[in-house]
């Protein structure tokens, strides 16, 4: 079993925010609020031993959440004024082009919860001007969310829900991993709750 602390970095990728978890000297240490357990690798053709994910999935998966948002987009219509004077000014006020309208836009993103009470880190472009944030949990209960703040530079948002003794996950120092540990990624993306993916570090402060 793993002695090292267990942690979640962020990873913003084609998919989004996801958690990443180290996997270290042989075995997942889940994060949990009240205990942390060891999966065990699985024994390969080749005598060597793979990671199981499914203990880190199984308890770790609950607080990663599906995130939509309605955003209004205005339209880059233009209706400009036409000289009644003009040749052709009957030709204009046929074709002319309509005002700008604020249209509903709707995204989907990642996220996980990093306090009991409903923190929650997603990425900064799916929450960006949003006018409506949900957050939906593996267990389909739903929230709305309001935006605590925002850093575009590093693409992570902070929103939060009302709730209480929500499942969690907790960051740690990302200066513990090693290029070439294995690594599972779990995100909502494009409203699949739950997808895992797996890998290894190929590299560090990039």
């Amino acid at each position: 079993m793993s002695k090292k602390t267990p942690f979640f970095v962020l990873a913003a990728g084609a998919l989004g925010l996801v958690a990443v978890l180290a996997f270290q000297n042989g075995g997942f240490t889940p994060i949990t609020p009240t205990h942390a357990v060891t999966s065990q690798p699985q024994a390969s053709q080749t005598g060597r031993a793979l990671p199981d994910f499914s203990t880190l999935v199984d308890q770790a998966g609950p607080a990663v959440v599906n995130i939509s948002v309605v955003k209004k987009v205005r339209t880059a219509g233009v209706n400009p004024g036409i000289d009644p004077n003009d040749p052709f000014f009957e030709f204009f006020r046929y074709f002319q082009i309509p005002a700008p309208q604020a249209i509903p836009q709707q995204g989907v993103g990642s996220g996980f919860i990093i306090t009991p009470d409903g923190h929650i880190l997603t990425n900064a472009h799916v929450v960006a001007d949003a006018n409506e944030v949900t957050v939906k949990l593996t267990d389909k209960r739903e929230f709305k969310a309001k935006v605590i703040g925002i850093d575009r530079r590093t693409d992570v948002a902070l929103v939060k829900i009302e709730g209480s003794r929500l499942p969690v996950v907790r960051i740690g120092n990302s200066s513990q991993s090693k290029v070439g540990e294995w690594v599972a990624a779990i995100g909502s993306p494009f409203g699949f709750e739950n997808s895992v993916t797996a890998g290894i570090i190929s590299a560090k402060a990039r």
